[in-house]
């Protein structure tokens, strides 16, 4: 037993110094049937993508001598299965891989032929004329599409890519990485990388010249995307041809409802840009000629469609870019004055709502057509911030305090720092940031937020107008998309048919608006919650008389006024509460009535 024991223990010394020594290596002559064989293999293997088609009709021609001799009266069943196949290749595409319609279509008809014909050469044979001729001219016919075709020409780009990645990345400073996976796309081809440890999509945005030399692409081709759930990952992706090369027209409204994600444009892999607008504060940036008229377009022209949203706009151009949406406005400040009046109103409709919703111990203004939300549109805020300074205090109110009432501000301007922005914290409060054309990069960080160009954020490489990054919840890895042209005409069109639905003000904030008016004539600068004109009476049964006495059409709130000597936000809000209750009811727009005019007092 020993002895075996030892006789083992030297064999599997042997063992382990035969694998560990080198290799045998057998070295064939240049001129050697085997050198030539290998060679061939290796050439055949690199263009199997060309030679698909001429493999594809020699394994038909085995597969139809194999069938004529063994199974002729297999013939209907291959017949039946090329039937079937070619349904659900039409259907869906499998196992093809074919995502578009003609991509479908010509991998249905190519599995057709191939079936028919296979079919007729287990009955007949594969010799027999003429199926050699079929054959041939199928070969042409289907093979001048597919050597010419796009992205199987990517896919072989692709597959190269990925066999060649170790020697790029270690040009390129990213030694280390590996390729997960790879498939092409509409527009290119994309691939997940796996980083080596350390390194983070930073040192990939970091490198992406580089990585566009070492892939031989064109300047600006080259897109990463950090993965959500890794953070030593990277998605790279390649762009053949750009996808934004031409506008892109805009087909009419993606909403009617503020409460609904408005679509912007397209990210470059053909998916929509989706934001919403509710209870968001928006910045739209970028330089001269960068579109930041035609984003705004876009915008009001989805907003217009909603009918549970009111329009403020303030365009101290003299209403240059506004005013073709003024019908579908319900207010438009072309003045500093105008404009002052206008914010100051709206921190009137602040006051007036939060206190409604204490009341109602409510926390969120939810948008209706008869309590719409109200979004003001400031063009070229650096202009209010400059001529209309307290017009810019007001909206800096509004910034900090809108959201849950519904009161929002969205302004465009230039260059955003922070003396543009009225030195306040309205820049801050912006939720939605959309970066167009910048011509420095800092100001990448100006518009799109601090440490948003380290991170990736390049809105200085953007290169036609349109083109935009956009920064809001949802939204928050740097993907270049364009958004939708809105011509002269389809403003005109637009601005016709939408202004007929076009929603006032809901009363109480209405109320609200001549209240501030009221004050300010006044010179009190301040809204008076109501002042009893004789102490001996009390509004509230006063009210409610003029409410049971009134007619079937109702009383106006004017008159409410004059006969209670009350002001007019005490008044909204009474009649709100005696609403609620089901005590009061609005006959029309202004005139209210009891809804039971013969109960004695509120509380019977």
């Amino acid at each position: 037993m020993e002895l075996a024991m030892r006789a083992y223990s030297r064999r599997h010394r042997r063992m382990l110094r035969n694998r560990n020594a080198a290799p045998l290596m057998l070295v064939a002559d240049g001129n050697g049937f085997a050198d030539v064989l290998a060679a061939l293999g290796r050439l055949l293997y690199r263009y199997r993508s060309e030679l698909a088609p001429l493999t594809t009709v020699l394994v038909l021609a085995m597969a139809g001598e194999l069938l004529h001799t063994e199974h002729p009266q297999w013939w209907p069943y291959v017949a039946g299965a090329a039937v079937v196949l070619a349904g659900v290749v039409g259907a869906t595409g499998a196992p093809f891989r074919a995502e578009q319609r003609s991509e479908r279509v010509y991998a249905t008809a190519a599995v057709f032929a191939a079936g028919g014909w296979l079919s007729a050469a287990a009955k007949l044979g594969p010799s027999r004329d003429p199926l050699p001729t079929l054959l041939g001219l199928a070969v042409l016919a289907g093979g001048l599409p597919w050597w010419t075709h796009r992205r199987r020409r990517m896919r072989v780009t692709v597959d190269r890519t990925i066999q060649a990645w170790p020697d790029i990345a270690e040009q390129v400073g990213l030694a280390g990485s590996r390729v997960l996976s790879a498939v092409v796309d509409v527009w290119g081809w994309r691939a997940r990388i796996a980083l080596r440890g350390g390194q983070t999509v930073a040192d990939v945005v970091a490198h992406v010249p580089a990585i566009e030399s070492g892939l031989g692409t064109r300047p600006g081709a080259v897109r990463v995307e950090p993965d959500p759930a890794h953070a030593g990952r990277a998605t790279i992706r390649v762009l053949a041809t750009d996808p934004h090369a031409e506008a892109i027209r805009w087909t009419g409204p993606s909403v009617r409802s503020i409460t609904q994600p408005i679509t912007l444009g397209v990210f470059e892999d053909a998916t929509p840009v989706r934001v919403s607008f509710l209870r968001r504060h928006a910045l739209i940036g970028g330089i001269a000629g960068s579109g930041k008229s035609g984003i705004l377009n876009v915008i009001v022209a989805n907003l217009a469609a909603c009918a549970d949203v009111v329009l403020w706009g303030i365009d101290l151009k003299g209403g240059m870019e506004l005013r073709p949406w003024l019908s579908c406005m319900d207010r438009l400040a072309t003045t500093p004055a105008e404009a002052t009046q206008l914010q100051r109103d709206a921190v009137g409709i602040l006051e007036a709502r939060a206190k409604a919703m204490g009341e109602d111990a409510a926390r969120v203004w939810n948008p209706s057509p008869q309590h719409p939300a109200l979004i003001i549109i400031t063009d070229e805020y650096a202009e209010l911030a400059e001529n209309a300074p307290l017009a810019a205090d007001a909206a800096d109110s509004v910034a900090r305090r809108g959201r849950a009432l519904a009161v929002t501000e969205l302004a465009a301007t230039q260059r955003p720092t922070q003396k543009a922005m009225g030195n306040g914290a309205l820049r801050a409060q912006m939720d939605i940031r959309i970066g167009l054309r910048v011509r420095e990069r800092r100001d990448t960080d100006l518009i799109l937020g601090q440490g948003m160009l380290a991170a990736g954020w390049h809105a200085h490489t953007l290169d036609a107008p349109g083109k935009f990054l956009i920064s809001a919840e949802g939204l928050d890895h740097p993907r270049r998309a364009r958004g939708f042209l809105v011509t002269d005409e389809d403003v005109a069109t637009e601005a016709a048919r939408w202004a007929p639905i076009r929603p006032p003000l809901d009363d109480l904030s209405a109320a609200a608006v001549g209240t501030a008016r009221d004050a300010e004539a006044d010179g009190s600068g301040e809204v008076l919650e109501g002042e009893i004109v004789d102490g001996s009476v009390d509004p509230e049964s006063v009210l409610w008389a003029a409410l049971r006495e009134a007619p079937d059409e109702g009383v106006t709130i004017p008159e409410l006024i004059m006969t209670t000597g009350m002001q007019r936000t005490w008044i909204y809000l009474r009649l709100q509460q005696h609403a609620r209750n089901g005590r009061a009811v609005q006959v029309s727009r202004g005139r209210w009535r009891a809804a039971d005019p013969h109960r004695e007092s509120p509380a019977a």
